[in-house]
């Protein structure tokens, strides 16, 4: 059985621990860092990529963690999202980390994996968004450089995991 100072004083601690802080830090600033760039943040989805780097470099647990803890916290310091539209977000990313999971053990490929995990996570996300809203906030939420955006964002997380998950296999 490991004891919690052992468990403490691992790397993957410590990584995780990077991580979740970073991750809380980005979310509590992306009003800031929007409002001083001048450029809607929200289109590179910053919740999204703290996921993509707790899946590169921490640990499953840890995706977990962050897709169930980051739209709950951006709602409490930010209030945004409201509350309906966090928990389908939450579900979002939590079914993203679950299938990215799935579908790596059967294909193999992290790129592939990633893209088809983020592909249909969005998808199911737009799918209650037409459910519990409008078709109306759909087409809002869904502009097309939104779109361009979404996709751009998804093939660059896509090759940065599998590129570290790649040089994590080449060092074993």
């Amino acid at each position: 059985m490991k004891s919690i100072s052992t468990t403490i004083q691992s790397k993957e601690f410590f990584i995780n621990l990077i991580l979740d802080i970073s991750a809380l830090a980005f979310i509590y600033l992306i009003p800031a860092i929007a409002h001083l760039v001048s450029f809607p943040v929200y289109m590179i989805e910053p919740m999204r990529l703290m996921l993509i780097l707790s899946l590169a470099h921490g640990t499953n647990n840890n995706a977990y963690f962050l897709a169930l803890t980051l739209p709950l916290f951006s709602l409490l310091v930010s209030g945004h999202p409201l509350f309906f539209k966090m928990l389908i977000i939450t579900g979002e990313l939590v079914l993203n980390v679950y299938l990215f999971f799935l579908f790596k053990r059967w294909l193999k490929n992290t790129f592939v994996s990633l893209i088809s995990a983020i592909l249909i996570s969005k998808m199911s996300c737009y799918l209650a968004y037409l459910i519990f809203f409008s078709w109306a906030f759909v087409m809002e939420e869904s502009s097309f450089s939104f779109i361009l955006a979404q996709l751009s964002t998804t093939l660059i997380f896509s090759a940065y995991v599998y590129y570290f998950n790649k040089e994590k296999h080449e060092k074993i």
